[in-house]
């Protein structure tokens, strides 16, 4: 079983960043891919990134090039750097072990003047 706990959200001006962290726990961390969820108000939950345990990446087009997902398998981290937010970024941002029902209980994310 793995548990999740996001941490890292807040209230960021447009154009800036922030680094949300997703700390795992669970002894078979590593096998898993991992991804960044997030889900706006009133909207579907959609797939931001995700890495594979070798450390393989995939991003949703809307955040190429400004958000990049890593992790430390021997923390039983993963990261999401976001940089140049708009206020279209503005939601709750979920941890979660691919393919499974293991998730985080979510992090705010609010980007706003």
């Amino acid at each position: 079983q793995v548990q999740l706990v996001e941490s890292g959200g807040g209230l960021v001006q447009p154009g800036g960043s922030l680094r949300l962290s997703c700390a795992a726990s669970g002894s078979i961390f590593r096998v898993y891919r991992m991804a960044w969820f997030r889900q706006a108000p009133g909207k579907q939950r959609e797939l931001v990134a995700s890495i594979g345990s070798g450390g393989t990446v995939n991003y949703a087009n809307s955040v190429k090039g400004r958000f990049t997902i890593s992790r430390d398998n021997a923390k039983k981290m993963v990261y999401l750097q976001m940089n140049s937010l708009e206020p279209e970024d503005t939601a709750v941002y979920y941890c979660n072990a691919w393919d499974t029902s293991y998730w985080g209980q979510g992090t705010q994310v609010t980007v706003s003047s």
